[in-house]
């Protein structure tokens, strides 16, 4: 096969990873939809609500590591078509979660959703990182998750229309019988099931494509001395651990951003749900942009600087939501998007550097700190309760981002070795 043909055909399977960087950055980002959605339809509290992320970020916590053991039997192609599989089955949960007025059932769906996303994300993030040469596996990595910055910008202001246009005001709650406030939030509660379930039939169409394509395979070039011989001997490279602590943090930090952003902004900035929303979609787009301006850094900057300065400049910003107030709060929030861009992508191709044969072990175990997002949000939502103030919660973001400067700084270094000589694609025809 020529070297030509054979570009062409890693570039499109390129476009088809990204393409579900897109589809698992839309999912996540309904989901700060779906809380203040469901918060009213079940009279939850700040921190009953963040149980909706509790309920995601558990999955990826629980299946990371099956997943990338299933990577190692099964190949990344098939665990991608898996992924899609059980993220459609958690779409269609959400049509009996709405009938049944279950706010239990909900998180079951939200559940079993995570878990095809965990397959997936521990599939296409090594994946994407190793389709080209490991000089540029960062850059390539932040490009593929432009597409979720995509997502990101699109999935609030199409979800907020779709979502929560059938929303009542608590005066009108109030104003209602039992039963028709119980028929209200019925009503309420069975926005959700259309645009899942034409989420879930579009994924099953995508596993079918997955199912009917080849993907080239990778191959990890180690010496005979140097074997994947268990997820703890993945963890005695320094730069991993470190990697899995500071990606704990960051998406600790986004899922309190950005899950918590419309309660933030309606409550600090006194905006409507819906416009709130919007800004949320601005968040968005100033993610997007970062990652595509982030890619174009890392050609003249190291990555590890740049997220360094990234992560520096987002303390500032972090005070600044704690102590200002109305739109100007909103503002610095949307900033704080921008310099998170490169964060996860940055942290986690800089984690699986140089780890050879215990590359799929350390990608599960940076996919499994990202149960950062299932506590760090309770912590979010619990300082929110005791203090009365949504504010002070950002502390919770703010010692995040402390962290993911001393990675930054000093725990991205990974020891150079001569036995790894990093993923080799393989022929696509066998």
């Amino acid at each position: 096969m020529s070297s030509s043909t054979n570009h062409q055909k890693t570039g499109f399977a390129f476009f088809l990873i990204a393409f579900l960087f897109f589809l698992w950055g839309f999912a996540h980002n309904l989901d700060p939809i779906l809380i203040p959605h469901l918060k009213r339809s079940f009279a939850l509290t700040t921190t009953q609500s963040t149980l909706v992320d509790s309920s995601v970020f558990i999955a990826y916590f629980l299946m990371a590591l099956p997943a990338g053991l299933a990577i190692k039997k099964w190949g990344y192609q098939n665990c991608i078509i898996l992924g899609l599989l059980l993220f459609s089955v958690g779409c269609f949960l959400f049509i009996p979660a709405a009938n049944l007025q279950s706010y239990s059932f909900f998180l079951v769906a939200l559940f079993v959703i995570a878990c095809g996303l965990t397959f997936l994300e521990t599939s296409a993030n090594p994946y994407a990182s190793a389709l080209g040469t490991p000089e540029t596996s960062t850059q390539r990595l932040n490009l593929a998750q432009s597409f979720n910055g995509l997502a990101t910008a699109l999935a609030p202001v199409i979800g907020a229309r779709v979502i929560l246009t059938r929303s009542y005001s608590d005066t009108e709650l109030s104003a209602m019988s039992e039963s028709l406030r119980m028929q209200a939030l019925a009503s309420e509660a069975s926005s959700v099931k259309l645009p899942y379930l034409i989420l879930g039939m579009i994924l099953l169409i995508i596993a079918i494509i997955f199912k009917l394509i080849k993907l080239p395979q990778i191959n990890y070039k180690t010496s005979h001395h140097q074997k994947s011989q268990s997820i703890f001997h993945a963890f005695k490279h320094r730069h991993l651990t470190w990697a899995v602590v500071a990606q704990f943090f960051y998406v600790g930090a986004q899922v309190c951003i950005f899950s918590l952003f419309i309660l933030y902004a309606t409550q600090v900035a006194s905006l409507p749900e819906i416009q709130a929303a919007d800004y949320l979609g601005v968040c968005g787009i100033a993610l997007l942009i970062g990652r595509f301006l982030g890619t174009f850094f890392m050609r003249f900057v190291a990555p590890n600087r740049l997220l360094t300065l990234y992560a520096g400049i987002n303390v500032f910003l972090c005070l600044i939501a704690i102590m200002a107030h109305g739109l100007i709060t909103v503002y610095a929030i949307v900033l704080i998007c921008f310099f998170m861009s490169i964060m996860f992508p940055t942290i986690f191709a800089l984690g699986i550097k140089n780890l050879g044969a215990d590359t799929e072990y350390g990608s599960s175990l940076i996919i499994m700190s990202i149960v950062g997002g299932a506590l760090l949000p309770r912590l979010f939502g619990y300082l929110s309760d005791v203090t009365g103030s949504i504010q002070v919660g950002y502390f919770v973001p703010l010692l995040s981002f402390i962290v993911i400067v001393i990675y930054g700084l000093y725990g991205y270094k990974s020891a150079p070795t001569k036995k790894d000589t990093g993923p080799t694609l393989v022929s696509f025809s066998h």
